[in-house]
């Protein structure tokens, strides 16, 4: 194959593959990351047919761990963690000494050295972000006392792995690595004077991005947006993250994943978080299934019929030893065992960091490609196995139920209360209304009248601006975007206002509101007579039709012209609205003649 399509072939038969193994494990009931390193799998050097060029997918991969890195940092919420800190931080902590002491044994076992059995526990230690909130999303446990905990407790076990990115180059020499490449060998010979010369890096990186990029970001993302250009506020996102995680490593020597992520990290603080988010995901979502391409094509699946009992030891540490001490954990800070068992099995996988753990152990020659096999083997495994050991905990905490006495056991009182505080407290019965031009404004200034809560939701930001200079609450954003809806708390609003005449746009907007709240109210216009039907048999609350409600008052003034009394033209034309919508979309106001009553001169 020439040079010059190596890299379009991967990407190609990449996303085409992984496509078609992800439906597959869909239809199964199992994650798409599942379907996604099978991709990987069946274009890797261990099965017939293709072998993809294994160089440009790594580099691929690099840009795929970026940008989740990046969707990390965005996510990312000291507040959240704050509020479950006296479980979740203490917690993940013991969790991933735990984790790591039982992989290290079990390398020590196989014969491996203390590096290749740190580099193996470390990745055996920590869940994956994508599995552990689907599974919680699915069972409706993002916003519960168990979902709050386990999510505080990835952020942590996330942290700490961030902070494995950092320091195993500089520590791989001593561990019987190889640091070369890794840009921390200033200090090569002396353990200490490595390791301090490389968190003095990191430490005036971090301080660098948390004092100058806190306002820099955030101002270069907000240029764009004043530009009123979609293109350029995209550019301007991944022009950060690519070019935050670049400059980092070659300015400070740290990881491509640290950079990317301190990028995200400082920008969730701005208003613009949201849109940026949704902004890059395409683009992340589609790198990031090359990146668990790219770690399918380095598994082989031998693995399984060579070493059954390795991988078997393997998952007994991801689903038993794991899930025993996260029982433990949260039996002892006296939270009900039902918390415990959900923790438990959120947290029996692993994913994305034990990937990035396993090229980085590569990479330094800290860990032999058996590890990889082992931990390639575990990592499908358990995702595929997830879902049923939920199952399972499910149904061992309805068989200690049934009986009072073992459950009375397991009862655990004094737990404090996790009450998450936010600056500003969600609102409750408001209107969002989507646009604030010509008719959005009419609106938002009579709901402003009648002093009635509403948030404007709008894709310009200069208007965002000027809005919040005259007190009033806006979201920039386009509604039809991920997580935009929700920053104007769409969950808890009574109703939402479309005041944009995109159809398309609106048809998403009804669609992605209804998801997210199905009872709420919805008013919007149309320019269209069969979008105007389309929307009426959706069930919409109000759809308006700007020229026909133009020939309603146009009609309304002819007849008071004529002489007829105020009360009978309004009577009229509003019975005349409300034939028009049970009318066939081919009938037309204009084409029914009303007969006129003779002016009173004429009648005299």
């Amino acid at each position: 194959m020439p040079h010059a399509t190596e890299l379009i072939a991967i990407i190609a038969l990449g996303l085409v593959l992984a496509f078609v193994c992800g439906m597959l494990a869909q239809r199964l009931r199992l994650p798409p990351l599942v379907g996604y390193l099978l991709a990987g799998v069946l274009v890797g050097p261990y099965t017939p047919g293709f072998v993809g060029n294994s160089q440009l997918a790594g580099q691929l991969a690099e840009i795929g761990v970026i940008l989740l890195m990046f969707g990390v940092g965005l996510h990312f919420s000291i507040k959240d963690l704050m509020a479950v800190r006296t479980i979740a931080l203490p917690g993940a902590i013991v969790q991933i000494v735990a984790a790591t002491a039982m992989g290290g044994a079990l390398a020590l076992i196989w014969g491996w050295g203390l590096g290749a059995g740190l580099v193996f526990g470390l990745a055996l230690s920590v869940a994956s972000t994508v599995v552990l909130l689907r599974a919680l999303e699915e069972r409706r446990l993002l916003d519960s006392d168990k979902g709050r905990i386990a999510v505080g407790w990835l952020i942590v076990e996330d942290l700490a792995m961030v902070l494995a990115l950092v320091l195993l180059p500089a520590l791989a020499p001593s561990l019987g690595g190889d640091g070369a490449g890794a840009a921390h060998h200033a200090g090569d010979g002396n353990i200490w004077l490595t390791l301090g010369l490389t968190l003095a890096k990191v430490g005036v990186f971090a301080a660098v991005m948390l004092v100058g990029g806190r306002r820099f970001v955030p101002w270069l993302l907000d240029q764009a947006a004043r530009t009123g250009s979609r293109e350029l506020f995209t550019l301007a996102v991944l022009a950060l993250a690519l070019g935050i995680a670049f400059g980092s490593a070659e300015l400070f020597g740290v990881s491509f994943a640290l950079g990317a992520f301190f990028a995200g990290m400082v920008l969730a603080e701005s208003d613009l978080s949201h849109q940026a988010a949704a902004d890059s995901l395409p683009l992340q979502d589609a790198f990031a299934v090359l990146f668990f391409v790219s770690v399918g094509m380095l598994f082989d699946p031998g693995i399984l019929i060579r070493e059954p009992l390795s991988v078997l030891a393997v998952l007994g540490v991801i689903l038993i030893g794991k899930s025993l001490a996260a029982v433990a954990i949260v039996l002892a800070f006296r939270h009900p065992l039902g918390t415990a068992l959900t923790i438990a099995a959120s947290l029996a996988q692993i994913g994305e960091f034990s990937f990035i753990l396993v090229s980085l152990g590569l990479s330094l020659k800290l860990l032999p490609e058996e590890g990889r096999d082992l931990i390639l083997g575990g990592a499908i495994l358990s995702i595929t196995l997830n879902p049923l050991f939920f199952a399972l905990t499910d149904w061992v905490g309805r068989k200690v139920a049934e009986r009072p006495r073992l459950a009375a056991r397991f009862e655990r009182k004094g737990a404090e209360a996790l009450a998450v505080t936010t600056e500003n407290p969600p609102h409750r019965g408001h209107a969002i209304l989507i646009g604030y031009g010509r008719v959005g404004s009419t609106i938002g200034k009579a709901l402003k009248a009648w002093d009635l809560p509403y948030i404007v939701l709008d894709r310009d930001r200069r208007r965002v601006l000027d809005l919040r200079q005259e007190g009033i609450e806006a979201v920039f954003g386009d509604a039809t975007a991920p997580g935009i809806l929700q920053a104007a708390d769409i969950a808890q609003a009574r109703l939402i206002v479309v005041a944009t005449p995109e159809p398309h746009t609106t048809r998403r907007i009804v669609e992605l509101a209804r998801e997210l709240h199905p009872g709420i109210d919805t008013l919007i216009r149309t320019h269209n007579d069969g979008e105007r039907r389309h929307f009426e048999e959706q069930g919409v609350g109000l759809v308006l039709m700007a020229e026909r409600e133009l020939a309603f008052g146009m009609t309304l003034y002819a007849l008071r012209s004529l002489g007829l009394k105020e009360g009978e033209a309004r009577i009229f034309v509003d019975s005349t609205r409300v034939e028009s919508r049970s009318a066939p979309i081919e009938t037309e106001i204009d084409q029914v003649t009303p007969e006129l009553r003779p002016h009173k001169e004429e009648g005299a």
